[in-house]
């Protein structure tokens, strides 16, 4: 009979799950499946075992490599009292991916975005990485970027032991984001039993080979160091990780927006791009990363932590280009004109054809880049008979320094005058390159000239960020109220002081050459093949070594109304006080456990930026604003019997706006027609996106070996942040000008009516030797997330028009499949994301949004650890990443309307690790 009943009971859950795996993927809904099918079979085999375990002496199995890393990830999102997941090393050193955005990526509700076919940022539940806050061992983390969202790739993967992510708001955090917190841990050297060092030594290649003069091999390298000393007192922990890797990409991209423009040979009403171009990227990124740690524990009362990070990071990129107006400009060249010969147009879009009077170019773009970052943090915790007290100081500090030449070569004829093509073919299509043509010989660098082509000589920018944070924290654990001892175990009181200013410089530049020479041989790279996009094959040279031989100074003057308001400084100090009461009791046979708690936080936001004038000049601006934010949290979870865990969570949310959105300064100009004065830029006086969330969660725990977890999310933004034209008074700015009136239309970023945003995840690991002792060694892991939102935000560019809420996708899956048994491992891994709107660099420096189409990222990996003998300790690994070259894709409101299409090569990676 009970056996009937427990057949009964599972197939009653596999019922409810097949109709949510009809929305899934065919990898997500059979994962699911399985993984359900898997938690089944073993409540059976767990109630089993023990009847069998009565009296028996167990035997204790040291896990190592892939299932270290597994259940040591299980054991912390078991034993939490929020909702969250986890990353676990494997072993020192030993992350599961090359990349920390990679590893991270991989759990449940999580998605990355590409950024030069890295993995960069990270969304949470659907929500754009503005909305996710990122700690380093519990403290705020600066960022290099011109916004607080960190850049996952400054953080080398060796270096850190794990990361946990909460899901749900806990009162005790200072600095959670509205979507999530993103803790990356480093090692605690007094946590480890003794003496350990980890070599780790990889060589790589990528399958697009070499591209001008960059090579397609790199290296990655890294040693850690963990020791104990004065018996036991003190801990010391030093790791460094040296990187240098190839940057090669075969990319073809089109103008943005496609706009209903007149063009010669197109049917009036139907929607064009202006431009399109091919290139191949050739550079190389090297980055050097540090993290030490010292612990100081000379008795059960002091413990004293030291941690230092720092990581720098260079990027050195060509883009080898060949480019077309197709637009009919033609700069100060002949005039010629323009026209479609013959056109292919399907549902209104222009998808390419043949025409003629066009000017192409052989462009050189050239970009570098050097990141730095420093981070020291020190927390004492003292422990006293009946309570604790908690200080820590915090610096953390980022610098970006960027430098753009863009180097412009044309085709003349004898008499000084440019060349058109007579017969140009295009085209663009979802899925593929596009292709961009021409009848005449882009290939000999004898014939292309330096001088004043369609769009000048050339360009220079140079932008520079940099970001300091300071914080204190002092903290203390009291014992519970005798009459509330039934309830709450201690009570956790704190508060947290931050000072955090941000900056940001664009000065930008025309260039100018001497005279219209062709580019030297000494400066001259291997030609590039651009054949991917049927564009042949085109010089490629030193940019740099162009500008200073055959160019006048370079001179950063520009003064036009973006590059004023690209100056800002953004200050925001902050006060967090909290107190959170901890659970710990139980209702019958239930175990209760969890916090409930309040943070008050009060913000101090300023600015101060500049504002262009109609006449050029320019003047400074300050603004800014104060608010306070009460911030109620609860996180419940409930044991039942058999390692069954129900959680709830309900929370007010907060997250403050982008840096960027805060700049105070704008430009201001007045209509030559109308008199009516108006202006553009940042918002200082914006309010913080807030919501309140809903989370429940019912996971099912074997051990530490295995689980099931199915949990609901459901947020509800009071507010979001819109980018909307409003009337604003510039009387401060109207005198000595022509206009008419103070009141004028403003457009900038403000707050307006939210929207709900909800989903559900299903999520579970099982080694198969829960079903049979002759599949011990295989395993599964995986996940799959659905969301949905009721956000809906008004034209933000020309290029996308109404779109989605930012960065989210309706459904992110990802799946491991590994074997791992006597020193032998394999696993490959698939994450998959559906099409969303993500934040794109643009040409000049500024952010863009973007549909990004879906991806589907699969990583390979096959080693051997010695377990034993001479070699013990020694293991030799390989990797694939991007095995199957998965194209990164971007488009404008239509899917047929595409913007960007890239494909990054296939990474082969093989190394060995020793540890002793």
């Amino acid at each position: 009979m009970k056996q009937l009943e427990n057949k009964q009971a599972q197939q009653k859950r596999l019922s409810g799950l097949n109709s949510l795996v009809l929305r899934m993927t065919p990898i997500a809904a059979g994962c699911a499946v399985l993984l359900s099918t898997a938690t089944g079979t073993a409540f059976a085999q767990q109630a089993e075992a023990v009847k069998n375990d009565a009296g028996a002496v167990e035997n204790v199995v040291v896990v190592t490599g892939i299932r270290r890393g597994i259940e040591a990830a299980i054991s912390v999102k078991k034993n939490s009292n929020s909702i969250v997941e986890a990353v676990s090393a494997e072993d020192i050193g030993k992350l599961p991916d090359t990349s920390i955005a990679e590893s991270i990526a991989r759990l449940p509700g999580l998605a990355a975005q590409r950024v030069g076919g890295r993995a960069q940022v990270i969304s949470v539940r659907g929500l754009s990485p503005d909305f996710a806050t990122t700690l380093l061992n519990g403290r705020e983390q600066v960022s290099t970027g011109d916004n607080r969202s960190v850049e996952f790739d400054q953080y080398p993967s060796e270096l850190l032991s794990g990361v946990t992510v909460y899901k749900t708001p806990d009162a005790g955090l200072v600095g959670q984001g509205l979507s999530g917190t993103i803790d990356m841990q480093t090692v605690r050297p007094l946590d480890f039993p003794g003496r350990t060092i980890s070599i780790n030594v990889r060589g790589e290649k990528n399958s697009l080979g070499s591209i001008a003069d960059t090579k397609d091999t790199g290296h990655r390298f890294s040693v850690s160091y963990i020791d104990q000393f004065a018996d036991r007192t003190i801990g010391l922990a030093l790791g460094i990780a040296d990187l240098e890797t190839p940057i090669l990409d075969n990319e073809t991209g089109t103008y943005e927006p496609f706009s209903q423009s007149s063009v010669s040979g197109v049917p009036a009403g139907t929607f064009i791009t202006a431009g399109v171009k091919s290139l191949a990227k050739s550079g190389t990124l090297k980055r050097t990363g540090f993290v030490g740690v010292l612990e100081f524990r000379p008795s059960k009362v002091w413990r004293s932590t030291l941690d230092v990070f720092a990581s720098k990071f260079k990027q050195e990129d060509t883009n080898n280009q060949f480019e077309a107006n197709l637009g009919g400009y033609n700069g100060s060249n002949n005039p010629q004109g323009f026209k479609y010969d013959a056109v292919t147009i399907a549902n209104g879009t222009l998808l390419g054809g043949t025409a003629s009077g066009a000017y192409p170019l052989v462009r050189g773009q050239y970009n570098k880049r050097e990141d730095e970052i420093r981070t020291v943090g020190w927390g004492n915790k003292f422990k006293f008979d009946t309570w604790s007290l908690f200080a820590d100081m915090n610096y953390s500090h980022a610098k970006r320094d960027e430098y753009y030449l863009e180097n412009n070569l044309q085709l003349r004829n004898p008499t000084g005058g440019a060349l058109n093509d007579p017969a140009l073919t295009v085209g663009w299509a979802p899925g593929n390159f596009a292709t961009l043509s021409g009848k005449l010989n882009y290939s000999d660098a004898s014939q292309l000239y330096t001088g004043n082509t369609i769009y000048g000589y050339g360009s220079t920018r140079a932008p520079s960020v940099e970001d300091e944070l300071k914080s204190f924290k002092l903290a203390a654990t009291l014992p519970a109220p005798g009459m509330l001892e039934s309830v709450f175990s201690d009570i956790d009181v704190g508060v947290n002081v931050s000072d955090r200013t941000k900056s940001k410089r664009q000065p930008e530049g025309d260039l100018f050459a001497k005279g219209t020479p062709t580019i030297s041989n000494d400066l001259l790279y291997a030609p590039v093949n651009l054949g991917f996009a049927g564009s042949g094959v085109v010089p490629s040279w030193n940019v740099p070594g162009v500008i200073a031989k055959y160019f006048d100074p370079v001179v950063n003057n520009k003064t036009n109304n973006e590059a004023a308001s690209r100056a800002w400084d953004v200050t925001e100090k902050i006060t967090t006080a909290y107190a959170k009461a901890n659970i710990e009791s139980q209702i019958g046979s239930v175990t209760v456990r969890g916090n409930v708690g309040l943070q008050f936080i009060n913000t101090d936001q300023s600015s101060a930026s500049q504002v262009s004038n109609p006449d050029g000049t320019l003047s400074p601006v300050n603004d800014g604003k104060k608010y306070n934010d009460t911030l109620p949290s609860m996180n419940l979870a409930f044991g039942f019997a058999d390692q069954q865990t129900l959680r709830f969570g309900v929370a007010k949310q907060m997250a403050r706006p982008r840096l960027d959105q805060l700049n105070s300064g704008f430009d201001f100009h007045v209509d030559k027609g109308t008199f009516l004065p108006s202006g553009s830029g940042g918002n200082a006086k914006l309010d913080p996106w807030r919501a309140t969330a809903f989370d429940i969660s019912y996971e099912k725990y074997f051990g530490n070996k295995a689980y099931f977890a199915a949990a609901l999310f459901y947020k509800d933004l009071s507010t979001y942040i819109y980018n909307l034209s409003q009337t604003r008074d510039f009387s401060a700015f109207t005198a000595g000008t022509n206009a008419i009136t103070n009141m004028g239309q403003y457009t900038a970023p403000y707050n307006g009516n939210g929207g709900v945003l909800k989903g559900i995840e299903l999520s579970a690991s099982v080694p198969f030797s829960m079903f049979s002792s002759a599949l011990d060694g295989f395993g599964i892991s995986g996940s799959t997330t659905i969301s949905e939102s009721t956000i809906d935000i008004a034209q933000v560019n020309d290029t996308i028009g109404k779109i989605q809420l930012p960065g989210l996708s309706k459904n992110v899956s990802n799946v491991t499949f590994y074997y791992e048994k006597h020193g032998f491992s394999t696993r490959i891994s698939q994450r998959r994301r559906s099409d969303y709107v993500g934040e794109i660099g643009k040409f000049n420096g500024d952010r863009q949004l973007r549909y990004v189409v879906g991806e589907n990222v699969t990583d390979f990996q096959i080693g051997y650890t010695f377990e034993e003998g001479t070699f013990k300790g020694l293991g030799l690994l390989l990797q694939v990443n991007n095995l199957t070259n998965a194209a990164y894709e971007t488009y404008a409101n239509s899917k047929d309307r595409q913007l960007e299409y890239a494909k990054y090569g296939r990474v082969v990676l093989f190394g060995a690790n020793y540890k002793f």
